[in-house]
């Protein structure tokens, strides 16, 4: 059976993730940094919206489709650079996926509308651009936030919460306090969200 549009996209998504030179080990199994991530956020989006539309999957998928191509450190190291970095890397991110949808036949409304999530335009506002967002942060709680919080202080790693949190609807916030965090994890949170 030939490959769906869908499955042949993500296929290529993956296909550019899989050359992260970049590796994140799990159980002593090293994976292409940002292949492990893109698969991590499909997983969490389908346990949080299992009824994802496709181009809400295919966002969720090209997240952050090649980032290791612009480095952090091409720009300033203070907010203003890192705020430009974000910007830059989206719009890669989204130029890249709309080549790869535009190869694989999707029409251009499609390509729009992933384009736009990839983007995150109109957070809070627009329901998918909320869920993919909300995606985002259960990504970082769940898999990345333990590693995150053992490398920086207290403090620092509040403030990173309250932002999280801030970004994340209540069905966020609910799906996030279900994660199995650690005693020193789980009171940091609830530190930050009082």
């Amino acid at each position: 059976m030939k490959p769906t549009r869908f499955e042949t996209a993500i296929a290529l998504i993956d296909e550019k993730n899989n050359q992260d030179p970049n590796v994140y080990e799990v159980f002593g199994i090293e994976y292409p940094k940002e292949l492990l991530y893109s698969q991590r956020m499909t997983r969490k989006l389908l346990q949080f919206e299992p009824n994802a539309s496709k181009a809400l999957q295919i966002a969720a998928r090209a997240q952050h489709i090649c980032r290791w191509k612009i480095a952090r450190d091409e720009y300033p190291m203070d907010r203003v650079g890192y705020l430009k970095w974000r910007e830059t890397l989206k719009k890669m991110h989204a130029e890249l996926t709309s080549e790869i949808l535009n190869q694989v036949g999707y029409d251009q409304e499609f390509i729009d509308r992933v384009s736009f999530l990839i983007n995150k335009k109109l957070i809070k506002k627009n329901e998918e651009s909320q869920t993919l967002e909300d995606t985002i942060c259960l990504v970082f709680l769940d898999y990345y936030f333990e590693e995150f919080a053992a490398k920086h202080d207290d403090e620092k790693v509040i403030d990173i919460l309250n932002k999280t949190w801030v970004k994340m609807s209540e069905k966020g916030h609910q799906e996030a306090l279900k994660l199995p965090f650690s005693e020193k994890s789980l009171a940091l949170v609830k530190q930050a969200i009082s």
